[in-house]
């Protein structure tokens, strides 16, 4: 999947795509050949706080993600298998023709258990309300989620819109069982090609 990279157009009010070019690439004249081809989005802080948190933000310029920060008022914790709906302090305007994902980071995964349970959380075109983060403890410990700690990434892509097209039959493959028919074992040299039935020899 191709990374786009994208720009945040802080809102003080209300935002609508039409309010702002919001699928428009990056700004003319930059010396960074990223930001000309970012993606600009209008972003809203719901909450002010001083020092305010960081909008997402890529933490490398190689990353596929940026990071979101925990707008929570006091410490959140869970228990192990609790879950809990953490605020962001944010709303998007994502433009028509692409989602933002909400997905665990894979630092907090492995030292303390902490995922989402949804992942990975859509965030439609259309939704303006507060982005907020479903995390889950799937460690044995208790996890404290302290204001501002990075607890996940958002990852824009484009979406594929479809029209269905119902048929009483369907293309046939060289595929042959379903669900889990692969199994586990380490694929062999040739795996995923059609099998060749040997010729008896006289």
């Amino acid at each position: 999947r191709q990374r786009l990279n994208l720009r945040f157009s802080l809102s003080a009010g209300r935002s609508r795509p039409a309010d702002c070019p919001a699928a428009s690439r990056g700004r003319r004249g930059s010396d960074d050949p990223q930001v000309d081809r970012a993606i600009v989005i209008p972003i809203r802080r719901l909450r002010r706080s001083d020092p305010p948190l960081p909008l997402p933000r890529y933490m490398t310029p190689g990353s596929a993600g940026m990071d979101v920060a925990a707008d929570v008022e006091r410490d959140v914790v869970l228990a192990p298998l609790g879950r809990a709906l953490i605020p962001t302090g944010f709303a998007l305007a994502v433009p028509a023709g692409y989602e933002a994902q909400l997905r665990p980071r894979s630092g907090l995964a492995l030292r303390s258990g902490l995922g989402l349970l949804n992942a990975p959380g859509t965030i439609d075109a259309d939704y303006r309300d507060e982005v907020r983060v479903l995390v889950v403890n799937l460690g044995a410990e208790p996890v404290t989620i302290t204001r501002g700690e990075r607890i996940a990434q958002l990852v824009v892509a484009p979406v594929a819109h479809v029209r269905w097209a119902e048929t009483e039959s369907l293309d046939a493959t060289s595929r042959q069982g379903g669900f889990g028919h692969t199994g586990t074992g380490a694929a062999s040299p040739g795996a995923g090609e059609p099998q060749r039935r040997e010729r008896d020899t006289p």
